[in-house]
């Protein structure tokens, strides 16, 4: 990506509106005055995996093969049913199913600039949720959020502005690709020794009962929970006064990723850490998720950072004595987990037992091997961990300029 050079100024001169201070000589509207909006609609079926993404109002909810409701343009959606608040963008050709939970927005003003409604809607969560009519949950109906109104800078400068945070993301993005092309080059090494035992076919190799195959002589077939043993996190603070004050990251069910690392992270205070009597995790111990939700079932991350973790994700500790086994086990954890979910296929998936986990048996190679498959994707996954750990600087400072930007107390001149 090439460097923005860009030319910013304070604004001095502004004018009270209904949603605070912006410029003098920026207009003002309802949204139903420049989007069209509608709902969204749930597909028969969500999956673990398939062919097309299911989004919701938290997010990313699963997969579909379902065809008839996809969405490919350019658009936006937040949160209309349970959740409420959130706001994605989609970009156009995404192909992706959008829930019943969403209410989806597309512009029908060429003058409007998308991607700068997206950004000013991250800065207005609290006024969307203010929108609540729900009696038994919470919801957004079309007609009350056709009124929020939105500040519209001229249309060049809505540009200027979507340029400057979209470098942001962009950037973003192309760190979260080059982790998703590192966990693939190091997965095909793991599947090149591991499974199909590609560098060590000169060797011999002997029929193994348990797994039905043969395998290399001198090589061990063991219950993985005989060689680590999984742990659970700690239960999750409930009261706000556990987040006031907050620095000790703590990683929820929400926070897990299709990329290898967690992204993002609660936060909670010391107090909460004694009360719940939490367990610290290290940088670079294993997570997944165990029990809730079928959200994020078979998404295996790393922690980039110590972190605490809630009680429905499980954990394989960064610890000295797992050290050469660390990268070896995050691949044979993603298949134990594949093949869970397919023995439940159409269940629910509210739970995976971490015994049943530690009951499948694994092949265990002798330990030089380990060593040597440890030296060669270690340093592909210390530099998974340094990007995520330059993805979260990237979207603080991007937090950071979003306000001032989108209400124009700094102003773009130049990009």
């Amino acid at each position: 990506m090439k460097d923005l050079k860009i030319k910013f100024r304070w604004e001095t001169e502004f004018k009270e509106t209904e949603i605070g201070e912006i410029p003098r000589e920026w207009e003002r509207s309802e949204i139903d005055s420049f989007m069209a909006i509608k709902s969204g609609k749930r597909p028969k079926e969500i999956k673990v995996y398939g062919f097309y993404e299911v989004w919701g109002a938290n997010g990313f909810m699963g997969y579909t093969d379902a065809t008839d409701y996809l969405e490919n343009r350019e658009v936006l959606i937040t949160g209309r049913v349970g959740t409420l608040g959130n706001v994605y963008y989609i970009k156009k050709n995404s192909n992706v199913w959008l829930s019943d939970n969403v209410l989806i927005l597309y512009p029908n003003d060429q003058g409007i600039n998308l991607k700068f409604v997206f950004y000013h809607l991250l800065t207005r969560k609290e006024d969307i949720i203010s929108l609540d009519v729900g009696s038994t949950q919470p919801l957004i109906t079309q007609n009350g959020l056709k009124n929020l109104i939105i500040p519209l800078p001229p249309p060049p400068e809505q540009s200027r502005i979507a340029t400057v945070l979209s470098w942001f993301d962009d950037l973003i993005e192309v760190k979260k690709r080059q982790n998703e092309i590192l966990e693939k080059t190091a997965m095909a090494i793991f599947k090149s020794w591991f499974i199909d035992f590609e560098p060590f076919r000169d060797g011999e190799f002997v029929y193994s009962e348990e797994l039905g195959k043969e395998i290399p002589k001198g090589w061990e077939v063991k219950k993985l929970g005989e060689v680590v043993k999984i742990e659970s996190g700690g239960i999750a603070p409930q009261k706000e006064e556990y987040f006031i004050g907050g620095k000790n990251p703590f990683v929820r069910v929400k926070h897990l990723t299709n990329y290898p690392c967690v992204e993002e992270a609660d936060f909670i205070n010391d107090e909460a850490v004694k009360q719940y009597n939490l367990k610290l995790y290290n940088e670079g111990s294993i997570i997944f998720q165990r029990s809730g939700e079928s959200l994020s079932f078979g998404r295996v991350n790393i922690l980039p950072f110590n972190a605490y973790i809630v009680n429905h994700l499980a954990v394989i500790p960064n610890l000295p004595s797992n050290k050469l086994l660390m990268e070896f086990l995050f691949f044979i954890l993603k298949n134990i987990l594949i093949e869970l979910i397919e023995e439940r296929s159409g269940t629910a998936l509210p739970y995976i037992k971490i015994s049943d986990i530690e009951k499948k048996e694994i092949l265990l190679p002798p330990s030089p091997i380990l060593q040597s498959f440890h030296s060669l994707v270690e340093p592909l996954f210390q530099k998974i961990i340094l990007n995520q750990k330059q993805i979260m600087t990237l979207r603080k400072i991007r937090d950071t300029l979003l306000p001032l930007l989108v209400f124009g107390k700094l102003r773009v001149e130049e990009v």
